[in-house]
């Protein structure tokens, strides 16, 4: 009987989310081709989603965007701050506003000699802040029950949380980093996990930002990995990269082919981790998107039910896609960064053995 109302629970629980999407999705489409007086544009309309913007449009109408804060700078002007409402007339058409133009996701600056610095908070921006807020919220309440009660068992969110923190610190931390010093980058792990995971998982609601999906983000994560490993790497690393041992002399300095490709490896790393979050995320929710596009593609009864249930299986398999990414890339960032302090004494103790065989 407790399956039976489970099952019942989580059939209710996806069957009122199809709804909700389906309800905004038809919102959001019917908006773009009211606007454009043209016919539905799936590509347009999913583009319009997957990337960022000065509003954050959760249904079409007076009241569903939140219109955020516009903020330049150039050197002839100064600072400019005001809302990007200012963009817009009271139809909901682009209008130009002090020099510029702002039409489906594209700044324009009329006069093209101007250069401006954009120091706006966009949908991405504004989403990050929410995650921000969430992962303080979660983990400092955690921390206060950890002081107040150290020895007791853990209750609510902390023990929902710990079997997570618990994951990182001894199946990623340790055997990467190792026991001597994974706890100096637990803190830098810990948050990268959950930053990941809380941004992937709210980029799944309806009319959520793709935060993660955004190439600029991931490469603000993979530059703090490769600033991490620079500023820890120590004489085994630099060694490894230069003068990598059972190499032969020639390829070190007559042919130096394998420093060359280890130094560019020391890049490289940090740059697959960028692609492969942003190319993930991002793909899911245009193959969600695109489903949901054959609705009003088709505009057939036969294809709504099949393009709803191949988008709701698609959104749970996101689910688990969303902690995917979060570890793939905290592991992997785990192995660079180990690879950058291991002290190297695999090495030491292999010499010291050959000596003593020589003795």
């Amino acid at each position: 009987m407790m399956a039976i109302e489970r099952f019942n629970k989580i059939f209710k629980g996806i069957t009122i989310y199809g709804i909700v999407l389906v309800c905004l999705f038809g919102a959001f489409s019917n908006a773009s081709a009211a606007d454009t007086g043209e016919g539905f544009d799936p590509g347009e309309m999913i583009m319009h989603h997957i990337n960022d913007s000065y509003e954050w449009e959760f249904w079409h109408g007076p009241y569903g965007t939140l219109h955020l804060p516009v903020i330049f700078y150039s050197a002839d002007r100064g600072l400019e701050i005001f809302s990007s409402s200012r963009f817009f007339n009271d139809e909901g058409k682009a209008v130009e506003y002090n020099g510029y133009f702002y039409d489906h996701g594209k700044l324009k600056v009329l006069d093209e000699e101007r250069n401006i610095y954009d120091f706006s908070i966009t949908k991405n921006v504004f989403s990050m802040f929410i995650s921000v807020a969430l992962l303080l919220i979660l983990f400092i309440s955690i921390a206060n029950k950890y002081k107040k009660n150290p020895n007791s068992a853990p209750k609510g969110i902390q023990s929902a949380l710990e079997p997570f923190i618990l994951f990182v610190r001894d199946d990623i931390a340790i055997p990467n980093i190792g026991e001597k010093k994974y706890k100096k980058f637990m803190p830098f792990l810990l948050t990268l996990f959950f930053f990941i995971w809380i941004n992937n998982l709210l980029g799944l609601l309806p009319g959520a930002a793709n935060v993660t999906g955004n190439i600029s983000v991931t490469l603000a994560l993979s530059a703090m990995i490769l600033i991490i490993i620079l500023f820890n790497a120590n004489k085994h690393y630099w060694q490894h990269i230069f003068n990598m041992p059972g190499v032969p002399w020639w390829l070190k300095t007559v042919l130096p082919i394998i420093p060359i490709v280890e130094f560019i490896g020391i890049f490289t790393k940090p740059f697959s981790l960028m692609i492969r979050l942003f190319a993930n995320i991002t793909a899911g929710h245009i193959i969600i998107l695109s489903l949901f596009s054959l609705i009003f593609l088709f505009e057939s009864f036969a294809v709504g039910p099949l393009s709803v249930g191949f988008a709701l299986f698609m959104n749970l398999l996101e689910l688990l896609i969303a902690l995917l990414q979060a570890f793939i890339f905290t592991l992997l960032s785990a192995m660079y960064i180990g690879g950058a302090v291991e002290e190297g004494h695999h090495h030491e103790e292999g010499h010291a053995d050959v000596k003593k065989a020589h003795v």
